[in-house]
């Protein structure tokens, strides 16, 4: 099934003007009817699904495209876009553990006031 740009953007809950700027930026490249007008598709939904959670993960734009590009190049470049994951879960297994240090100190110090008062 094609869907029309303001379809897409309902069903990925993202705006028009974030699905252009995704498309200037290179992240996604929709159809395009004989009139013009862009179509996305089934498989856009998965894509845009894993850009979002790239995002949400924290990966700088830069990467996503570098992992974009590397992916409209098709199978061969399997192995470059496993290494651009691979170094992002290093630095996302980090950020956890960080945030789990200071979760737990904030934890001590919320633990001593309830003993202090």
């Amino acid at each position: 099934m094609n869907y029309s740009i303001g379809n897409f953007a309902a069903i990925t809950n993202l705006s028009v003007y974030t699905l252009r700027y995704y498309e200037n930026e290179e992240l996604i490249i929709p159809g395009r009817k004989a009139n013009g007008q862009r179509y996305y598709s089934e498989a856009d939904i998965s894509w845009i699904q894993f850009i979002k959670r790239l995002k949400a993960t924290g990966m700088p734009i830069k990467e996503i495209q570098k992992y974009a590009k590397l992916r409209s190049q098709g199978d061969l470049t399997m192995p470059q876009r496993m290494e651009i994951l691979v170094k992002h879960r290093a630095i996302l297994q980090a950020r956890i553990t960080d945030l789990q240090e200071n979760f737990t100190k904030l934890d001590e110090k919320i633990n001593y006031y309830k003993s202090k008062m």
